[in-house]
């Protein structure tokens, strides 16, 4: 789910009901430990329907320089965005945040946030971030859905992500590749449409200043702050119950969270993208994001991947595709210019009708996307361990954004 302002939007968080099928639970790879990681699971969605290859931590909010802490479970990890986006639902009464204020006209500032699968909408306040041992301090975040503020302007695209039922979460963890979630274009230009003065029913676009902007926490922190490493194992073809794995803060900055064999993926620095070509179909905004529930393309390369029918019973399966066997195409992705040594990457994709319904992780889960996109989604991660390098941050392979794998 990545921010549109900064980088290529995910397609979205697609609800799938299976059908028969068989497997087990996702397991068998080693994982990071030490106090710079926390643990991640793949797990049922804390909204009442079922959603698949979600990927939930826990957040602690403080007021900040206090005590007064409130740690936010099913938290979705999302490397395709920035910035920490807390449903006003799932808040403490008692935790009371500093609301943020426009610099020109000292008025609530409150933000839109920009999603290909909808938007956010709610105030900017002002927190202490902490994740394992890690403290990021006086961080702007998103309070998502506060009735404070319940008049969404009209250059906020519907439709609206502002509840638990609409994101499946009860936040959002934004750990991409940059620092802020607009960056220059929101600090020089109101033309994005992300941030509002709003006084009651009345908001006006304003320019926002970096320091203002709903940040990423990592970057923040006193050290391990020049990226994330999330690890999980692997699973097998029919899919598993769940996975536990790993995220680690900081690249080459402990033992636990060295580059090692990974190869760096470099990004364009503006949008965060790659080429990935496919039997010789090039998709030029592709990005990883662990946001998405699944690998999203257009399966041109391929005539066979037939989009699912909808049924009565699952009118969603449109969403994925269906080809008659499993499909195991190999990619290669290679730098934005085409520049670079490209990377080899097997996939798979299933028939999304036939995948176990009682199972929440499949790795082999694809969908229609746009022409130009390759959105290598949550099933990319199972069986590694995925490098998000903050731009601007020094790191043992140079200075971020890049990935690595």
């Amino acid at each position: 789910m990545a921010v549109s302002g900064r980088a290529v939007s995910a397609i979205g968080l697609l609800v799938l009901v299976g059908a028969c099928g068989g497997g087990g639970g996702g397991g068998g790879s080693s994982l990071p430990t030490g106090p710079n990681v926390q643990s991640v699971a793949v797990s049922p969605s804390a909204a009442p329907f079922n959603n698949v290859n979600l990927l939930f931590t826990t957040v602690t909010i403080c007021v900040p320089g206090t005590a007064n802490c409130q740690t936010i479970d099913h938290v979705l990890v999302d490397t395709g965005s920035v910035g920490v986006r807390i449903m006003a639902s799932a808040l403490s009464p008692s935790l009371i945040l500093p609301q943020s204020r426009d610099v020109g006209s000292n008025d609530p500032l409150v933000t839109c946030g920009r999603f290909a699968s909808g938007s956010t909408w709610g105030p900017v306040t002002i927190a202490d971030v902490r994740m394992a041992s890690e403290i990021a301090s006086s961080v702007p975040i998103q309070i998502i859905g506060d009735s404070t503020f319940p008049t969404v302007p009209a250059g906020c695209p519907a439709p609206r992500i502002n509840s638990v039922s609409t994101l499946g979460a009860n936040g959002l963890l934004g750990i991409g590749l940059f620092r802020q979630d607009c960056g220059t274009l929101c600090e020089q230009s109101t033309g994005p449409e992300v941030y509002f003065a709003c006084v009651g029913s009345t908001c006006a676009e304003v320019t926002t200043p970096l320091n203002q902007q709903v940040s990423n926490p990592v970057a923040l922190f006193a050290v391990n702050n020049n990226g994330t490493v999330v690890t999980l194992p692997p699973i097998g073809t029919s899919g598993a119950s769940g996975a536990t794995g790993a995220l680690a803060f900081g690249i080459g900055t402990q033992g636990n969270n060295g580059l090692g064999s990974a190869r760096v993926q470099t990004v364009d620095p503006d949008f965060g993208t790659f080429e990935t070509v496919v039997n010789g179909i090039s998709y030029t905004s592709s990005f990883i994001d662990s946001g998405s529930n699944a690998l999203f393309f257009n399966a041109t390369f391929d005539p066979s991947i037939l989009t699912c029918t909808p049924t009565s019973a699952n009118p969603n399966l449109g969403d994925f595709y269906c080809p008659p066997t499993i499909k195991n195409p190999v990619a290669m992705n290679q730098q934005h210019s085409g520049g670079g040594a490209a990377i080899p990457v097997s996939f798979q994709v299933a028939n999304a009708s036939t995948l176990n319904s009682s199972f929440f992780a499949f790795n082999n889960l694809a969908g229609p996307g746009p022409g130009s996109v390759f959105d290598w989604g949550l099933p990319f991660f199972y069986g590694r361990s995925i490098y998000t390098a903050i731009e601007g941050q020094n790191t043992p392979a140079g200075p971020g954004p890049y990935l690595a794998y």
